[in-house]
């Protein structure tokens, strides 16, 4: 049963992936209820409706569920028993059960390694015991392998991201103050590998299992933040096709319904790791908005209405690159930089104030080869810092 053009979309979160969501429902003639705690989030402003309450809040899941003929998420810190609430009276996409795993790095990493996806050799720290004690660690494979994990970098299990809530340490006593400094949060320790790139995959994946993935992404990332995204990536025809496969296996694994972004680390020698995965519409996708005949959000409005998916063939290559809060500490950037260029498309996400690291936008260069799209991307990189 699907969902019709002119029904209310629920969606949990208010950020700019919510506010691309948004814009990708109404073009498609839905309406589109926020659900977000905070005010003038760049998906509230250009929503139909803004539920301004907390995402457990017991009134507003009732109203949402009541009003939406379908609910989705824009980041994966949504509380999972939000979306198990929400499945009752609509349809939800991703389900609980999936967001449950995904959103935290110990049932993800546990998950992966289960179900034999090649991850970094890891373990997982409960306590500080844990760490003078690495005997009574969880650890991938074999019991040895705690004292071989060095260098190795610390992530806490839930709400880090771009870069937030890792640390990277060279032995124990590093790890015991960088787990101090997490707040003895549960963590992963995760072994520092040399990597040739990363890479990322867009899958689709629909209540009826149809399944279709976008171009695969080469990414950079500066500061553990997403930078700059490649696409098609500059790697073997091999590696494209295996990252597609597992991007696949992981979400049936899973039993995903929904648009969810798998990143891997590619080794020297051509193998893929899966590195994180993450139940949503993700950055290194963004370039699907003008680059593809269908972009991951359209794709997300796709599955949760119980529609056909659209195809993700690409127009030419493409380059994305993330503008951040740093860009704006001697004003406003000059766009003109940027826009002069008519095969160069700017996407702004409407948030009032500029820090450090956050993202307030991006540009996607459009062009008929990768390394025309790379050069002039750098190109423009570099004179807007200027």
């Amino acid at each position: 049963m699907s969902i019709k053009p002119g029904a209310m979309l629920g969606l949990l979160g208010g950020g700019q992936l919510g506010r691309m969501f948004t814009m990708a429902a109404q073009s498609m003639g839905y309406r589109v209820t926020v659900l977000d705690p905070a005010d003038g989030g760049p998906a509230s402003s250009v929503a139909d409706r803004h539920l301004h309450a907390d995402y457990l809040d017991s009134d507003a899941l009732r109203e949402l569920g009541s009003t939406c003929a379908g609910v989705t998420t824009e980041f994966e810190n949504v509380p999972a028993e939000s979306l198990r609430t929400l499945a009752e009276p609509c349809v939800v996409s991703p389900a609980a059960s999936s967001v449950a795993v995904a959103q935290n790095r110990i049932l993800e990493k546990n998950f992966l390694a289960a179900n034999g996806f090649g991850v970094a050799p890891y373990a997982v720290i409960q306590n500080s015991s844990n760490i003078h004690n690495p005997d009574g660690v969880i650890q991938q494979k074999r019991p040895e392998l705690f004292p071989g994990l060095f260098p190795g970098i610390l992530k806490i299990s839930r709400f880090g991201y771009d870069g937030k809530g890792q640390a990277r340490v060279s032995n124990p006593a590093e790890l015991d103050t960088a787990f101090i400094g997490m707040n003895r949060e549960p963590c992963v320790l995760e072994k520092l590998l040399p990597l040739e790139s990363e890479v990322s995959v867009i899958v689709s994946r629909g209540f009826d299992g149809e399944v279709a993935t976008f171009p695969v992404s080469e990414n950079q990332h500066r500061d553990g933040i997403l930078d700059t995204s490649i696409i098609p990536a500059r790697a073997s025809p091999a590696i494209i096709q295996n990252a597609r496969d597992i991007a696949v296996r992981v979400a049936e694994k899973l039993d995903y319904r929904g648009v969810l972004c798998v990143e891997f680390f590619v080794l020297a020698d051509g193998r893929l790791l899966v590195n994180e995965i993450a139940p949503r519409p993700h950055n290194s996708g963004h370039y699907s908005i003008d680059a593809c005949v269908t972009s991951q959000f359209e794709q997300q409005v796709r599955i949760l209405c119980g529609m056909p998916l659209g195809s993700t063939a690409m127009h030419g290559a493409a380059v994305m690159v993330n503008l951040l809060g740093d860009l704006w500490q001697g004003g406003e950037p000059k766009w003109e930089q940027v826009l002069r260029h008519p095969c160069v498309k700017l996407h702004l996400y409407g948030k009032l104030e500029a820090r450090h690291g956050r993202k307030m936008g991006h540009y996607t260069v459009l062009a008929e080869s990768t390394e025309a799209a790379l050069q002039l991307a750098l190109e423009i990189k570099q004179s807007l810092e200027c």
